[in-house]
């Protein structure tokens, strides 16, 4: 069986439903995470999706409201497992690390929604695991980060007209920074799928 696997984390209907979604840093994450599927599935690699639930919630996250599904135009094959976690990571709560193992996986590319959180927590554990990480930059998607005084009320306008506010450019940046040669390998969609390489070509 493969020996590298495609994790797509959280790419569900429970973010488009905040009011912040509008805000995100990449409008075409469905797209993006469709280039990597589809090259990962050409080239016969596991692909597991993870959602994120959070039950008995009554919020986005609560299976109850039924966002917690992926957005249209994601779609698992059959055969592909579709795991749901309910902390930060996609390890600690599901049997992904049990099912990489039985399918022989040492190499994990991760994508998803959010950047700096689950799927750059996923990422960590992964690493020390023992997995060697890709990290695909431009299909995982943020929104921006209020400061830690900011009422938990704040509203998307009043978040984005803090100064204090983290933008999604600076979270990229700093994600990056903090994965690359220590965690991951940073990669773009075009590096992974070999698109840039194929556009040379032709």
């Amino acid at each position: 069986m493969s020996r590298t696997a495609l994790v797509v984390i959280d790419v569900q209907e429970s973010f488009r439903q905040r009011p912040i979604w509008a805000y995100g840093s990449n409008p075409d994450i469905v797209g993006q995470v469709n280039r990597l599927v589809a090259a990962a599935r050409e080239r016969g690699d596991l692909v597991l999706w993870v959602l994120h639930a959070e039950p008995g919630s009554g919020g986005v996250f609560d299976p109850a409201l039924g966002h917690v599904r992926l957005i249209d135009g994601l779609a698992a094959a059959e055969g592909e497992p579709t795991l749901v976690k309910t902390a930060h990571n996609a390890f600690t709560t599901t049997s992904l690390q049990q099912l990489l193992t039985l399918a022989g996986v040492h190499d994990v590319t991760v994508c998803g929604i959010r950047t700096e959180q689950c799927v750059e927590t996923t990422t960590r554990l992964g690493s020390d695991l023992g997995y060697r990480m890709t990290f695909v930059t431009d299909a995982t998607m943020t929104f921006p980060i209020p400061h830690r005084d900011l009422p938990e009320t704040a509203g998307p306008a009043e978040i984005l007209a803090d100064p204090r506010t983290l933008s999604n450019e600076e979270i990229l940046r700093r994600t990056e920074y903090a994965l690359a040669g220590r965690f991951a390998t940073v990669r773009t969609v075009d590096e992974v799928t070999g698109a840039s390489l194929a556009d040379a070509r032709s």
